[in-house]
């Protein structure tokens, strides 16, 4: 990429973003627009993806609302993502969590750290 254009893209990327990874369970607070009014609505759900790199990046969250899945892109640099607090930290095997959009109940809810048992 042109180094111009490195140097202001970088200025926009967003520093006070805590750590999180694919299978983490976060809230997202971002502002919302209700006419005159202005307001700050949560999203808590699982990371199933990221993507992207330096103010081009985005992360995937996905919850379940009465019964059915719902998923929404977040641009990790966006004004509008007011904050994100990381509520639970968990390691899963792969990168993207897709898989997690055909499973039902529970399993859909959460990754599920595997125990270590000494032989």
């Amino acid at each position: 990429m042109n180094p111009i254009i490195q140097e202001i893209t970088a200025a926009q990327v967003k520093q006070d973003l805590p750590a999180f990874r694919v299978g983490d369970g976060v809230c997202v607070h971002t502002k919302v627009r209700e006419g005159d009014k202005e307001r700050v609505q949560k999203f808590a759900g699982v990371v199933i993806a990221r993507k992207g790199h330096g103010i081009h990046e985005t992360f995937t969250v996905r919850r379940i609302s009465y019964g059915e899945g719902v998923e929404r892109v977040f641009p990790l640099s966006s004004p509008n993502v007011v904050k994100i607090e990381v509520e639970r930290e968990s390691e899963p095997m792969r990168a993207r969590l897709y898989y997690l959009r055909n499973r039902k109940g529970k399993a859909a809810m959460a990754v599920k750290e595997k125990e270590v048992v000494a032989k």
